[in-house]
C-alpha cells in the first residue's frame, strides 16, 4: 500500500521543538537508555529527514561510531549535510528509499534505527526484510511509532471542530499491529518499550501552532478536512474556537504522546 504522504522541513522541525519546549520528558534519553548502542559500532539510521537521530548518537558516543543516515528527502539531506559540517562530524549522509532494496551488504551494521517513518513504507515486509539482511547477526534494530492512544486530545479537538472523522493514521493504525508483527516474524528477539510524554499547554497558541503543522506536514492524510489555503485556514479557525473552550473550561491542554519503541535483536 502506498501512503499519500509529504514531509516538510519546516513543519516537521516545528513539532520537534514544541515537543522539547513543552514536554516533560526527553525522548532521546529515553531511546539512549533502551537501545544498547556502544563505541566502535557501525549504526544506520532510515529515514534519518535533518539528522536528529544520527547526531544524538554521534554526541552520545563522542564520535567514535560509523554512522549512516539514509532518506528520500534531499531538502532534509541537505540540512543534515550542512549541519554535520558545522559540528565537524564525519556523518554520511545518503539517498534511501527503504521501498528498494537497500544499497549495503548483508550483515554489515551492528544497529539499525528508524525513528517515526517506518509506518510509511508501502510494504512493511520487505522493509524490515532489508533491515534484518543489513544487519549482522547479534545487530539491533530499534524503531519508533505512535500507539493508538497517542495524543488524544489532539484528535477530539479536530474531530468536535470539522465533525469529520479522523483519517486512519499510518503510524497508529500500524505500527502496534503490523509492524510489530512483522518484526516478531523476522527476528531472534523482540522487546516493546512505550514512552509516554504529556506536552502541556497553559495558552492555546503553542497547541494551535502544533496543529497547524501536523496538518500541514501531513496534508495529503488530512485532504479529507479541507481543500486549498482558504479551506485550511477556515478549519484553523474552527479548531481555535474548540481548542480556545477547552481550554477555559479545563485551565490547560495535555496532549501525551504515547511512543513506542521496538528493539528487535538479529
Amino acid at each position: 500500500m502506498k501512503y499519500d504522504y509529504r514531509e516538510t522541513s519546516r513543519d516537521l522541525l516545528t513539532r520537534i521543538d514544541i515537543h522539547a519546549r513543552y514536554g516533560s520528558r526527553d525522548i532521546d534519553q529515553w531511546m539512549l537508555e533502551v537501545l544498547p548502542i556502544k563505541k566502535g559500532d557501525r549504526i544506520l539510521d532510515v529515514g534519518c529527514g535533518a539528522g536528529k537521530q544520527c547526531f544524538v548518537f554521534f554526541n552520545h558516543l563522542q564520535g567514535e561510531a560509523e554512522i549512516i543516515g539514509g532518506d528520500v528527502n534531499e531538502e532534509l539531506l541537505t540540512q543534515a549535510r550542512q549541519e554535520s559540517q558545522k559540528r565537524s562530524a564525519p556523518i554520511q549522509f545518503t539517498y534511501l528509499d527503504f521501498n528498494r532494496p537497500f544499497a549495503f551488504p548483508d550483515d554489515y551494521f551492528d544497529v539499525v534505527s528508524c525513528c517515526f517513518a517506518i509506518y510509511y513504507a508501502e510494504n512493511i515486509p520487505f522493509t524490515v526484510a532489508e533491515m534484518h539482511r543489513v544487519l549482522k547477526p547479534g545487530g539491533h534494530l530499534f524503531t519508533t511509532g505512535p500507539m493508538p492512544n497517542n495524543k488524544q486530545i489532539f484528535y477530539e479537538i479536530i474531530h468536535e471542530a470539522t465533525q469529520k472523522p479522523i483519517p486512519p493514521m499510518p503510524g497508529s493504525s500500524r505500527y502496534a499491529s503490523e509492524i510489530y508483527a512483522t518484526i516478531q516474524k523476522l527476528f531472534a528477539k523482540v522487546e516493546l518499550h512505550i514512552f509516554e510524554n504529556p506536552l502541556t499547554f497553559e495558552s492555546v497558541e503553542p497547541f494551535l501552532e502544533y496543529t497547524r503543522a501536523s496538518l500541514s506536514e501531513d496534508r495529503r492524510l488530512w485532504k479529507g478536512l479541507f481543500e486549498g489555503k482558504e479551506d485550511f485556514e477556515r478549519v484553523m479557525d474552527q479548531i481555535a474556537q474548540v481548542a480556545t473552550r477547552r481550554l477555559e473550561r479545563e485551565g490547560k491542554l495535555v496532549m501525551t504522546k504515547v511512543v513506542g519503541g521496538i528493539l528487535a535483536t538479529k
